[in-house]
């Protein structure tokens, strides 16, 4: 059985969202589940728009998804390959030159709306004479090159849709190269995944009429089709489409703004399908989840505040191993215990820092009651304290003032952390130590 090989195809013109992450975290993760490879190709051909910074960024907010590409290429350095394919459908008489300018082309188009026609090319081209052509040369003209479609229907089983088709005849016929020499999207795409022996090509539903005439240039070129899924699209929250410009959407905005990799991950993928949206431990789990026959055809609406929530969730299932590295980083230690005690209280990872602070100290206590706490401090418990130190000395506490409920417990977590509310105290008190405690319930900082 041949290995699945899928891709995922950024222009570097800017930077990734979270709608570039679905299509992007499809491909991988189908990769993931079926034991293929996943390429990374920069479609960089637009050489004014492309910058080596956006495709240093998009290899970096992939990297923080998880997503290490089996291979990386770039279309730039591939252009001599797309040369040899374009002139093979010249030589078959399926590329043919154009010479008409885009304001010429403007008016046909609004010629043909107005008396009720599709705007459709009318491959007017086609019947230029080579005296034509050569005095449109000499005005200074260069052509563009056109596809030649076949007026046909052209299918294909799609994983996401079912059994799919749209009618060429139909399209116009497309531009593979510009006056420039330079090619669009269309034919580079095509010949790399010929050349690459791409498998499945996994993309979003805006491409289902492009797969179509991708599927005939395939053909013109003796090659047989990929499988094909087309996946919905992501919007916001109030159906607004996604683009480069919505910068707090950006991958690196999300990153920045603290939210966990795998719930963006996530969200990203389980939005929008018959799943329901969940935390995960691993994108090796989420590889397991993501059926792309169970993603719906209605746009999938991506919600800030669901995101928010679900990145709280999945810190507060995190196992300490997978953040040990993060947390070092921002100079929190106290080892599992500490990250055990607080995690069920943290929106994002940052806030550790807090009751770190808490923990290790110095900490300012609010003393409600003096005498009430001074009491509290007699019974303190000797050391070693552990999982049960806390229920043993409040309930001698409880014995001993007649103090029960909020009124009992909050006097003794605001002198033991300067707060009101925070993580269970009966895993806090073992990691703040008696010593520290003492002083605290002394009302000293400590």
């Amino acid at each position: 059985m041949t290995t699945s090989l899928v891709r995922f195809a950024p222009s570097p013109t800017g930077y990734l969202h979270i709608g570039n992450a679905r299509p992007a975290l499809f491909n991988w993760l189908f990769a993931r589940r079926h034991h293929g490879r996943f390429l990374l190709r920069y479609d960089d051909t637009d050489i004014a728009r492309s910058k080596p910074e956006y495709a240093e960024a998009i290899a970096e907010d992939l990297g923080w998804l998880g997503i290490v590409p089996d291979q990386v290429i770039w279309q730039s350095q591939r252009l001599a390959i797309y040369d040899a394919a374009a002139e093979r459908l010249r030589t078959a008489g399926r590329l043919y030159a154009c010479y008409e300018t885009p304001d010429e082309l403007d008016r046909r188009r609004k010629r043909q709306l107005a008396r009720g026609l599709p705007p459709i090319y009318d491959r007017a081209a086609l019947k230029l004479t080579a005296e034509q052509k050569a005095a449109f040369e000499a005005e200074g003209r260069k052509p563009h090159w056109r596809f030649l479609l076949e007026a046909r229907e052209v299918a294909w089983d799609d994983l996401v849709r079912g059994p799919s088709h749209v009618d060429c005849a139909s399209l116009s016929d497309p531009v593979l190269v510009r006056e420039d020499g330079s090619y669009l999207y269309t034919l580079p795409s095509v010949v790399d995944d010929i050349e690459t022996g791409v498998s499945h090509v996994i993309r979003g539903e805006d491409h289902v009429t492009n797969t179509a005439v991708q599927a005939q240039i395939f053909e013109a070129l003796g090659a047989s089709l990929p499988v094909f899924g087309h996946h919905n699209l992501l919007t916001t929250a109030s159906g607004e489409g996604l683009s480069k410009r919505l910068g707090h959407l950006s991958l690196r905005g999300l990153r920045d703004s603290g939210v966990e990799a795998l719930a963006v991950a996530a969200l990203a993928v389980l939005v929008g399908t018959s799943d329901a949206v969940r935390p995960v431990a691993s994108l090796d789990e989420l590889a397991g989840l993501v059926d792309l026959a169970h993603v719906s055809r209605a746009p999938a609406k991506f919600d800030e505040h669901e995101l928010e929530a679900l990145s709280a969730r999945t810190l507060h299932q995190m196992p300490f191993a997978a953040v040990a590295d993060r947390l070092a980083a921002i100079g929190v230690a106290g080892g599992e215990p500490f990250w055990l005690a607080v995690r069920g209280n943290l929106t994002k990872l940052d806030e550790a820092k807090l009751w770190w602070q808490v923990v290790e100290g110095p900490a300012t206590p609010v003393i409600a009651d003096p005498a009430f706490v001074a009491k509290a401090a007699e019974l303190l418990p000797p050391e070693p304290f552990d999982g049960t130190s806390w229920k043993s000395w409040t309930q001698a506490v409880a014995v001993a003032t007649g103090a029960k409920g909020k009124g009992l417990f909050m006097p003794l977590r605001q002198a033991l952390t300067g707060l009101d509310h925070g993580p269970e105290l009966a895993a806090l008190l073992p990691l703040i130590g008696r010593e520290k405690a003492l002083k605290r319930l002394a009302g000293e900082s400590a």
